[in-house]
């Protein structure tokens, strides 16, 4: 993995809170099935937006993560954030959503679950030298600012 400084923590809880209020949007959405639209905006955040546009402005980043100037790279630090590696990335953060859908006891049990989960995420990410959260290790990524990468880049040219 490329050698790149943790990506800002302001931002990328800013981030995370964006790309929050929006599963959370398109989960109220309709009862149900709306907890499956948010689960799969939270699966899929990285690679959802560019694959519709096909603008690279959103290749490797979610909504929030373009609003803060952030991008998600992987382990090798060449290629696309596709479509099974933000899955990957992102099943800690959406298994809480999921469980939601369970008749009678979905939503206490996806609240705990989800809520287990997210502590152990921030945690991760404030605790670990390059940011890197459960879903970061089960996906083979990291979280970065933008500008880190052009720095990078103009450094090796």
């Amino acid at each position: 993995m490329p050698d790149l400084p943790k990506a800002d923590l302001v931002r990328r809880f800013v981030a995370a809170l964006i790309d929050g209020v929006i599963a959370a949007i398109l989960s109220s959405v309709i009862p149900f099935i709306g907890y499956l639209l948010g689960a799969a905006y939270t699966l899929t955040k990285e690679a959802i937006v560019f694959e519709l546009l096909k603008n690279d402005n959103f290749k490797n980043k979610s909504i929030g993560k373009k609003l803060m100037n952030l991008e998600v790279i992987l382990e090798e630090g060449e290629g696309s954030i596709g479509w099974m590696v933000s899955i990957r990335r992102n099943i800690p953060l959406a298994i809480g959503t999921v469980i939601m859908v369970i008749p009678v006891i979905g939503w206490l049990a996806g609240a705990i679950v989800g809520s287990i989960l997210g502590i152990i995420e921030v945690v991760l990410v404030l605790t670990q030298p390059d940011g890197r959260r459960l879903g970061d290790k089960i996906g083979h990524t990291r979280v970065i600012d933008s500008a880190s990468v052009i720095t990078v880049t103009q450094q090796e040219e």
